[in-house]
């Protein structure tokens, strides 16, 4: 049968800005594709060509005869007036399906897609639930191939759980842009990296994420073979062409095209080589003392419907905190609680005197008058970074900005550009505590990379929301996880606080287990451990020296004698204490539940 798309050496250009040149792509029944890549590699100007919507300045798709083809952009937007049904029943009606047959496939759409009050107004919905609207949009048409741009960005942790089961059972064919490497991993039957380093522009590979990681590994160390060889060699031919050679016989002839060639291609190689990283490094204040903030029985209420109730939970330099829970159970609401924005219905939060704390905003809220120049140096054209001054646009250039774009407004940055920038603006303000909240929205995975070693060697305390399980279970110490309706949990990693998710009646349940009995979760499956498992396993060692380390600390701090004649330090010593052996007690249980199922 042939492919339901037929990219062949297609290329795209921006103004003199090529994007990609000379691609070429297939699309087959059964593909599940995970489209990756760069920031600015053109991954959904890509999308749009197969989709149609775009046309490629050279090359051609084709569409397999009679082939659907569906399409959801990265954001979605609904006018006003228009409820969910509307929405679908409009749909419908551009599909050509008969009117007598919408209310059946009006109640298959929405319980494949979750919606339950179909009169919701959907300009008013969450942009998890419009992409989720978009989606259900898009399935009205019963693709062939469904095309997704960075889906999992506006959805919630169990919205991206709802896709994945969507997709892994779906009759069609996807291709998906996205930068989640647990939702590539758990969804995609193979990886394309479009990316200017391959010589065809991009680099395919069949199989999970986690093997397209070893393939591509596999194929940088024998590019640098083949480059550091054809090295040598250009190097001995330069010597020769130094000489002077005459090419007055074929034989020197040819050996002088031979070198120009080797020239040519060495020079080609270390081009596409050429690969820029954003510098990112969040500066941590001054301040010797570890306790930040402590929460004592706080508990906060919203129009009459309590989030959380009793929350204890002392934040000390090196806390790395991953916040999860559904939309709408209370996240937001607690980092406006800890930046003092407003006050707990009931308990107290203490704060270390002249506290100094960063919030990163998922509105990621920039001037849009501003052009890149004055977003990222206000003041003039240098910025002062850790002691230093810095030139704006030395400063542009490490978070992979060109000199040319500093006189471009804002408005017109990709969303990975802004995220940049905000970065590139929270860095210059020192930390006691980071407060993110979803920071990794649009970034590329090597930027994704970078921004997780500079949050593991922040000396001091973050609280993390994000829908990226990856990060979560790499950067958190602890997972403090919000139900929205009055229950909040730790645990000691996301994996933990998932299993629970699973082993509980329902998602919303109002009654979690403690941490430190999550060994009484159903763990007797004997099957090896699934990816996300092994990823958490392989760094729970550490985890737990780190855990050692404080709870070591927490001691001696308990039996200074200058703390046990305070009664106040005293106090705060002993919570501390409390917290630290909590944390270590969990993390070795959770230990031994994995050392088990791994067998």
């Amino acid at each position: 049968m042939p492919p339901i798309l037929n990219a062949q050496t297609i290329s795209k250009a921006f103004g003199a800005a090529p994007l990609f040149r000379n691609i070429s792509l297939t699309v087959n029944e059964g593909d599940r594709i995970g489209l990756i890549g760069p920031n600015g590699a053109g991954k959904s100007t890509l999308l749009s060509v197969l989709a149609g919507i775009q046309s490629p300045d050279s090359g051609e798709v084709a569409t397999r005869k009679r082939a659907r083809v569906a399409y959801v952009a990265q954001d979605s937007f609904y006018p006003g007036g228009l409820n969910v049904r509307d929405v679908l029943e409009r749909a419908l009606t551009e599909a050509h399906v008969a009117e007598n047959d919408h209310e059946g496939r009006l109640r298959e759409l929405a319980g494949r897609t979750g919606f339950i009050d179909l009169t919701a107004q959907a300009a008013s919905l969450s942009g998890g639930w419009r992409k989720r609207l978009a989606i259900a949009e898009a399935l009205v048409l019963s693709p062939d191939v469904l095309l997704l741009d960075e889906p999992t960005n506006h959805l919630d942790l169990a919205g991206i759980r709802w896709l994945e089961e969507l997709l892994e059972d779906a009759g069609f064919a996807t291709v998906i842009v996205s930068h989640d490497r647990y939702f590539l991993e758990n969804v995609a039957n193979e990886i394309v990296e479009l990316n200017r380093i391959y010589p065809d522009g991009l680099l395919r590979v069949r199989g999970k994420f986690s093997r397209f990681l070893e393939e591509r590994q596999s194929w940088l160390e024998a590019n640098s073979r083949e480059q550091e060889s054809l090295r040598n060699r250009v190097r001995t031919e330069i010597e020769w062409l130094r000489r002077g050679p005459k090419a007055r016989t074929t034989k020197s002839k040819a050996r002088i095209d031979t070198a120009h060639g080797m020239i040519r291609k060495l020079a080609d190689m270390d081009s596409r080589s050429t690969v820029n990283n954003a510098g990112i490094d969040f500066q941590a204040s001054d301040r010797k003392t570890k306790r930040l903030i402590t929460l004592e029985d706080v508990s906060c209420k919203i129009g009459g419907r309590t989030l959380f109730e009793n929350l204890n939970f002392v934040f000390t330099a090196g806390t790395r905190v991953g916040l999860v829970g559904a939309n709408g159970s209370g996240k937001t609401t607690l980092l406006r609680l800890l930046r003092g924005e407003i006050e707990p219905t009931s308990g107290t939060i203490q704060r270390a005197e002249f506290l100094k704390t960063v919030y990163f905003s998922q509105l990621r809220e920039i001037d849009s008058s501003l052009t890149l120049r004055r977003a990222l140096a206000p003041d003039g054209d240098a910025v002062i970074y850790q002691g230093r001054q810095i030139h704006v646009a030395s400063w542009a250039a490490r978070f992979l900005f060109t000199g040319e774009q500093l006189n471009q407004p804002v408005d017109r940055l990709s969303g990975g550009e802004r995220a940049r920038v905000l970065i590139a603006r929270l860095m210059l303000e020192p930390a006691d505590l980071l407060l993110l909240d979803e920071p990794t929205n649009d970034l590329d995975i090597p930027t994704l990379d970078i921004l997780e070693e500079s949050l593991l060697e922040f000396p001091g305390a973050l609280v993390l929301v994000t829908h990226d399980r990856y990060l979560l279970d790499r950067i958190s110490t602890t997972v403090l996880g919000l139900n929205g309706n009055g229950s909040a949990e730790q645990f000691a990693s996301y994996s933990q606080w998932e299993d629970w998710q699973a082993e509980s009646e329902t998602p919303q349940s109002t009654t979690a287990p403690k941490a430190d009995s999550a060994t009484a979760l159903k763990q007797e499956s004997k099957k090896k451990l699934s990816y996300l498992e092994a990823r958490e396993f392989a760094t729970i060692e550490q985890r737990v020296e780190e855990a050692d380390a404080r709870l070591i600390a927490a001691h001696a701090r308990v039996e200074d004698p200058t703390v046990a004649i305070d009664a106040t330090a005293l106090q705060q010593a002993l919570a501390e204490l409390e917290a630290a052996q909590h944390a270590i007690d969990t993390l070795y249980a959770r230990w031994a539940e994995l050392t088990e199922k791994a067998g």
